[in-house]
């Protein structure tokens, strides 16, 4: 008759592996810039994967210091033949405004819509609005990818969005024939924040990996700690990001990106942070975030 007790032992110490292999980031202590009021998902999706997550906003969603043109804008909103979101913000303050001015998603009836990436479509599919553009790559190029110069030529484009953004999108599609309204929806600012606690953190070893979401999480970051140089004040700890523009602005201030997700979403970049700690996941095999 086998040993209950070793049998005990042995069916435990399966169990801690299974744990341990479901759960790629345990004992891992990861720093979270994104927005507080956007992080929820990935927060969640790290936890889920055993990861503790320190929360350091670096950047907030404000509203724009005038709503009078993107509510023109709306007022005026069968004149488009497109209207195109490069974020989840640009339609949360579209649809508010929409709504403001006591009108309905049936106003956008016969435009075409594009979205930036699944996130942006997923809500606009929440709102009503199927059947969205959506690029093969979650960035601007992708977007300009995934229309025409043929397509556009004639066209009258809205674009809401933050008005500190990159400007490849409306300039190209300017440079193939369209009218391109760009107009600000919302505004990214500087959280008030204390930096010395996360300061004396990073300094002591006591976190693993940063994560940036945007250049502009990184820009204030830098900005937050009084400009210093992005690779003195990451000494010993990785950095993720989504996709090559935010890794190209972690190397413009002076820093580098160990983990860059080949997937420009929240998902994407925590299978490449668990990748990266060396325990792959996948839907067959062990975790899904």
């Amino acid at each position: 008759m086998a040993d209950p007790v070793a049998k005990a032992k042995s069916e435990r110490v399966k169990d801690e592996q299974v744990v341990e292999v479901v759960r790629p980031l345990a004992g891992k202590r990861i720093v979270v810039t994104r927005a507080r009021s956007q992080a929820s998902s990935l927060i969640q999706r790290i936890e889920k994967l055993g990861g503790e997550v320190i929360e350091f906003p670096t950047i907030e969603i404000q509203p724009p210091e005038s709503y009078a043109a993107l509510d023109g804008a709306i007022a005026n909103i069968r004149t488009y033949d497109w209207l195109l979101f490069t974020s989840v913000n640009g339609v949360e303050q579209f649809l508010l405004r929409l709504q403001s001015l006591s009108k309905s998603m049936t106003e956008l009836e016969g435009i075409k819509v594009g979205a930036i990436g699944p996130e942006t479509a997923k809500r606009l599919e929440g709102a009503g609005i199927k059947n969205c553009v959506v690029p093969r790559q979650y960035q601007a190029e992708g977007m300009l990818e995934a229309l025409s110069r043929q397509m556009m030529r004639g066209k009258r484009v809205l674009i809401p969005r933050a008005v500190k953004a990159r400007d490849i999108l409306p300039e190209t599609l300017r440079r193939w024939g369209a009218a391109v309204d760009v107009i600000e929806a919302y505004r990214t600012g500087l959280p008030v924040a204390d930096s010395s606690a996360i300061r004396s953190l990073l300094q002591a070893g006591g976190a693993d990996m940063i994560t940036f979401t945007s250049s502009s999480t990184v820009v204030n970051f830098v900005q937050l700690f009084q400009g210093q140089n992005l690779e003195a004040l990451l000494a010993g700890i990785a950095v993720a990001c989504i996709g090559p523009i935010t890794k190209k602005t972690i190397e413009e201030m002076g820093g580098r990106a160990d983990v860059v997700s080949e997937e420009f979403t929240i998902p994407g970049l925590v299978l490449a942070i668990a990748d990266y700690f060396g325990r792959k996941t996948s839907p067959g095999n062990h975790a899904t975030v």
